[in-house]
């Protein structure tokens, strides 16, 4: 079993966990008449509500406050619960749509746009431009991800191959912003705290991108040497 079969195992069975645990409260959801579509929407305002509070933290919070930093990291835990109950509820009661999917998958990408802009705009702040160009590359790997598996099974092709899918990549962003606003005043002595927060995006900005290089060649694999063999 390799990495990405590891990671899709252990990410499956965390899901099952938390499915568990929702599972009372998306059963009220369906009596109560609410649609996943609602429950998307919530989600994708939890991570603007998020941004907000990065650009609050650059714009009016003293440089060593980090409070607001870690109250964003919340905020994305929350919301991205949000968008786990959508799909249950969707399925649990009978709401699966096309245009369901669509708009979920199309939020997802908002929701990164944004949060991820918002930390690359708190480090841009601080004149941390270097940390801010990383951002940015985390930023450009995690559309990546997703796109190159959007045109691939535009193509016929399954492509979950590879690491830092959405999950991850929402766990490791909120788990900085958490820790950075924990561990400031205790970590200050040592490091700049804004290392917490830069950490997860250096991983994402590596691994993100080397797993939409790896769902290329996936893609290549399937179709490009097939079509190159029968010219």
């Amino acid at each position: 079993m390799n990495i990405s079969q590891l990671a899709k195992s252990a990410r499956d069975k965390i899901q099952l966990g938390v499915y568990k645990v929702i599972d009372p409260a998306v059963k009220l959801m369906a009596r109560l008449g609410i649609t996943p579509n609602v429950i998307t929407t919530v989600g994708f305002v939890g991570n603007l509500l998020a941004t907000a509070l990065f650009v609050y933290a650059a714009i009016w919070m003293p440089d060593d406050d980090y409070s607001m930093v870690g109250l964003a990291g919340w905020v994305i835990i929350l919301a991205s619960l949000f968008d786990m109950v959508d799909g249950y509820l969707a399925r649990t009661s009978g709401q699966c749509t096309t245009f369901g999917a669509f708009y979920d998958s199309v939020l997802d990408r908002y929701c990164e746009l944004f949060t991820l802009g918002g930390i690359a705009f708190y480090f841009m702040a601080h004149t941390f431009y270097m940390p801010a160009l990383i951002t940015l590359f985390s930023l450009i790997g995690s559309i990546m991800v997703s796109y190159v598996r959007a045109r691939a099974e535009g193509l016929g092709v399954e492509c979950k191959v590879g690491l830092m899918q959405r999950p991850e990549r929402v766990v490791l962003t909120s788990l900085g912003a958490i820790l950075c606003g924990l561990l400031a005043d205790s970590v200050e002595e040592y490091f700049c705290p804004l290392w917490l927060l830069l950490a997860p995006q250096i991983l994402i900005a590596i691994l993100a991108n080397w797993t939409a290089c790896v769902r290329i060649l996936h893609v290549y694999k399937k179709i490009g040497k097939e079509e190159e063999t029968g010219r």
